[in-house]
């Protein structure tokens, strides 16, 4: 079926005349004509009486223009979403993050991105940095912040803000005296860790690997929370983000520990498939990140 003789059809029958359909059309009557003529022989069936005075729909007509017009309000109704879109007055915006950078960095800027494009949905998922990377190479989130080891080449990382991994003990642990920790006292102690695929147990293994430290953990937790709470007990001690824990080191229930000699900073990252087309949405979300 020919829509552009679909839409001379339907002006012609909601205006009753082929003059009154040519002028919301801005053509000419004798075109309206030979337009419906040529449709009706296509379709095989007579749409129009042809009155004295306009026309008037048969009832192939009457069938027919119910269709057109859910037709042309769906068009126009898909026009206003597409323009809706791009306007973000709607859409969806799927986020992955690790647990540092969705726990304790993102909330503010989703709070602020909420406040000003109120009408897009926004979801965000916590996981481990590699379970980030599968469902992004899997399509189930738009972007993902991660805070591990580069491991993909499928997809594209950008540093967009940095951290650092602190040791952390009960405030009433002996090594929390505030004399520096030496490096083979470290290797003696018994440590916390996320289970394998944390992005902050690989940069803490990583790093401690180099000063030729390899640890067992003494316990594997899957919640940052779960490990501060632990460490709080004063049974291990834990390498966590700075972010993680700011507001128990100000509240006093953790301490930092010094380790001489070993400094553990990383990068934080976002990351998308390479060549992703960015959807209004997440354009606009990129612009609230912080500048590095």
């Amino acid at each position: 079926m020919n829509l552009n003789h679909l839409s001379i059809f339907q002006a012609v029958a909601a205006s009753g005349s082929i003059s009154g359909g040519a002028r919301e059309l801005h053509i000419s009557q004798s075109a309206v004509s030979k337009q419906l003529a040529e449709f009706e022989r296509a379709l095989g069936v007579l749409l129009l009486d042809r009155l004295p005075r306009g026309v008037r729909p048969t009832e192939a007509g009457r069938l027919l223009l119910g269709y057109a017009n859910r037709l042309f309000a769906i068009e126009a109704e898909a026009a206003q979403a597409l323009g809706d879109l791009q306007q973000l007055g709607r859409g969806r915006l799927a986020i992955g993050a690790s647990r540092t950078i969705g726990g304790y960095m993102l909330p503010d800027t989703l709070a602020a991105f909420r406040r000003r494009h109120p009408g897009v949905e926004l979801s965000l998922q916590v996981e481990n940095t590699q379970a980030i990377e599968a469902k992004l190479l899997a399509g189930e989130i738009d972007i993902g912040f991660a805070e591990g080891i580069v491991s993909s080449g499928l997809l594209d990382y950008q540093v967009f803000a940095e951290d650092e991994l602190v040791l952390i003990a009960a405030p009433g642990h002996p090594l929390a005296s505030g004399a520096a920790l030496s490096l083979a006292a470290l290797a003696g102690c018994p440590l916390l860790m996320h289970e394998v695929g944390s992005g902050t147990r690989a940069v803490t293994e990583r790093a401690l690997a180099a000063k030729n430290i390899r640890l067992r953990p003494a316990m594997t937790l899957a919640s940052t929370e779960a490990i501060k709470h632990t460490v709080a007990t004063g049974v291990a001690l834990a390498f966590l983000s700075a972010q993680a824990v700011r507001t128990e080191l100000k509240a006093g229930t953790l301490g930092v520990v010094e380790v001489k000699g070993l400094r553990i900073r990383r990068p934080l990252y976002r990351v998308q498939l390479k060549s992703a087309w960015l959807s209004p949405a997440l354009e606009a979300f990129l612009g609230f990140l912080p500048d590095r």
